[in-house]
């Protein structure tokens, strides 16, 4: 599976369940993050944007208080890649028990 083809809806599903909490909503992969504080889901957001820099792909996400919501896809691939479940797995371990 190459990092930045387009997955199929197949590999898509085959893929998802390694990825407690994350669903597909509108075409990408989906989750919300929930912390004990605001300070708590920027310190997640921080080290999520380190991560995410040095791959060179960035997440679509928002921030109200305590929750951190995110979507991913990959613009060039046209769709969810195989580099989409790289950050989300990424993601899941920087969030430890609020994955």
């Amino acid at each position: 599976m190459a990092a930045g083809a387009k997955l199929t809806d197949m590999e898509i599903l085959a893929h998802l369940p390694a990825l407690p909490g994350w669903t597909l909503a509108a075409g990408k992969l989906h989750k919300t993050f929930t912390f004990g504080d605001f300070v708590e889901a920027w310190g997640f957001m921080s080290a999520v944007a380190l991560v995410a820099e040095s791959m060179g792909h960035h997440p679509e996400w928002s921030n109200v208080w305590n929750r951190v919501t995110v979507d991913l896809t990959t613009h060039d691939a046209g769709g969810i890649s195989a580099r989409d479940f790289d950050l989300a797995a990424r993601m899941n371990a920087l969030a430890g028990t609020h994955a």
